[in-house]
């Protein structure tokens, strides 16, 4: 199958990154808005927050999804693959010493 080449390293680690963080800050909204209710928030127990409920859920939903991305971000940075047309160097037997 000769074609055109699919999408990068970089752009399949981006996509991984960003459709995982979006569904697990879809889990942690639904977890945390079971338990708090957004017309009780107030700021560091301070004012009400003057903001509507779906400006909350917006809000709070980006942030998850930011702190998510970020993480999982991170950890993939930390990871670090051989290019998938460089095949490993054949190791010794003791490997690792």
């Amino acid at each position: 199958m000769t074609g055109a080449p699919g999408p990068s390293r970089v752009a399949r680690f981006a996509m991984a990154v960003a459709w995982s963080s979006f569904l697990s800050a879809g889990v942690l909204e639904a977890l945390v808005f079971a338990v708090v209710d957004p017309a009780d928030l107030r700021w560091f127990g301070g004012a009400q927050v003057d903001l509507s409920t779906q400006a909350v859920y917006t809000v709070s939903f980006l942030i998850f999804w930011g702190v998510i991305a970020l993480g999982a971000s991170l950890a993939l940075l930390l990871v670090t693959l051989p290019p998938e047309d460089v095949k490993p160097a054949r190791r010794s037997p003791g490997w690792p010493r």
